[in-house]
């Protein structure tokens, strides 16, 4: 069972933050043969940047709601996401390919989406909680005396608390 952690924590976290969101939703259930492929494909692609801790991944999450699987990730840079979904050797350009080969022959079988935002700063709390989201990705602290408000956590000026 993970640590949890009784009192107020926040994540840590210096230099350039990127959150990245992709997910999929399948537009006709009754053809696994078309929408299978694409979900089966993102757990190598996990699986190779979490092995991997020069690949500027910090962490991900992966979410289920009604529109399909989301998963979140934390990045170092955007320059270190970009240089993984073009790397001809890593498990996305394959995977990329395929799916653009399958999405030809049966369009809109499947969908995906990806939304990237860079962030100035940021501002989290963990009260009661393992580490989780952002404060897994990077690394959990006590909450300052001068960052007791979420509102100070934000003002500090960077995404470091």
């Amino acid at each position: 069972m993970a640590e949890i952690h009784a009192g107020r924590m926040t994540h840590a976290h210096e230099g350039p933050l990127v959150v990245f969101l992709i997910g999929m939703r399948v537009n006709k259930p009754w053809r696994p043969d078309l929408w299978l492929p694409t979900f089966a494909a993102m757990p190598p692609m996990l699986r190779e940047l979490a092995s991997d801790p020069d690949s500027g991944m910090l962490g991900f999450r992966t979410v289920v709601g009604a529109g399909g699987p989301t998963v979140i990730q934390w990045w170092d840079s955007k320059d270190e996401l970009y240089a993984y979904a073009s790397d001809r050797d890593a498990e996305h350009r394959s995977a990329w390919t395929a799916f653009n080969r399958r999405a030809r022959k049966a369009p809109g079988a499947v969908g995906i989406w990806h939304e990237t935002y860079e962030v100035a700063r940021a501002e989290s709390i963990y009260v009661g909680m393992p580490a989780s989201g952002l404060g897994r990705a990077t690394s959990l602290v006590p909450v300052g005396r001068n960052a007791d408000r979420a509102a100070a956590r934000l003002d500090a000026g960077s995404t470091t608390r």
